[in-house]
């Protein structure tokens, strides 16, 4: 399987494609990294130094990517943080082509746009580029709760709202909408809740909540999500099966009170996760 991944990257830490390229590979995956920013660090930290590329230059490397003539064995494109609405268009432009090239491969897009407590953290112009123009070409989004009200323009206090809400999203385009860090009214107070929609089915998966800040979670999970779905085909076995990655790599994350992902030294929880979440139709 060969996914193209086109997000951020940083030096130091994992988030972008440090946080999703090394897991999609420990599934072997061969991932093509494409980035659109290369920074020292994730801008969490509050200084960093690097630089964001523009739109030519993911035009640039797509276009030497098709001469070598390989477009047509592409599964699927999966992207991220962009930087700058540009960078959107071009994004789009390589999921065009690797389309035309297989019509089989799909592209899923993890629309990063801000989160609850911090609200919007991304540049002017990409909210709206997410909303109006990924939404239209992405056959799998995975936003988490404050995006999914972003992109819906609703808000989701209940499980009832929480469906409205994806369905709104559905009716824009994707026909699968993984919504993460879901907290509703009802989820208890130490847990956080991930559910998964496709042809009017939804899935859900609770898990304890661990005492992190974490950057770089979402790019992980929607890489697992993507390459499990790639091959099972089956969203309630690929929530399952990323959920329980993800959570064993917090959970030891957690336990070395680490303020980055652990990804490397229990790379053993992609493959074989000491923890076990099933899905459940809601």
């Amino acid at each position: 399987m060969n996914i193209l991944s086109i997000q951020s990257h940083v030096v130091f830490g994992h988030v972008g494609n440090a946080a999703a390229v090394f897991p999609m590979q420990r599934l072997g995956v061969e991932v093509w990294p494409l980035h659109t920013v290369q920074f020292s660090n994730h801008t969490g930290y509050g200084s960093w130094k690097g630089r964001v590329f523009d739109g030519f230059f993911i035009d640039e490397l797509l276009e030497g990517l098709a001469q070598r003539e390989i477009l047509h064995t592409c599964d699927g494109v999966l992207s991220g943080y962009m930087g700058s609405p540009d960078l959107g268009y071009a994004i789009l432009g390589a999921v065009e082509e690797v389309k035309k090239a297989n019509p089989k491969a799909l592209y899923c897009c993890d629309p990063v746009i801000g989160d609850v407590g911090r609200g919007i953290f991304v540049r002017q112009g990409i909210p709206e580029f997410m909303a109006e123009h990924a939404l239209q070409v992405a056959d799998i989004i995975t936003p988490n709760h404050f995006e999914l009200e972003y992109l819906s323009a609703q808000k989701v206090h209940t499980l009832s709202e929480l469906k409205m809400a994806i369905q709104t999203v559905h009716a824009k385009g994707p026909h699968i909408v993984l919504v993460t860090s879901v907290h509703l009214d009802d989820t208890p107070h130490d847990a956080l809740d991930l559910v998964v929609s496709e042809k009017g089915q939804f899935f859900r998966i609770r898990t304890p909540k661990l005492n992190l800040t974490l950057s770089g979670t979402g790019d992980t999970i929607a890489a697992l999500f993507f390459v499990h779905y790639l091959r099972t085909r089956c969203v309630k076995t690929a929530l399952s099966k990323a959920t329980s990655s993800v959570y064993g790599l917090l959970k030891k994350t957690e336990e070395a009170q680490a303020k980055e992902i652990l990804l490397i030294s229990a790379q053993e929880e992609i493959t074989t996760p000491s923890y076990s979440f099933e899905a459940e139709a809601v």
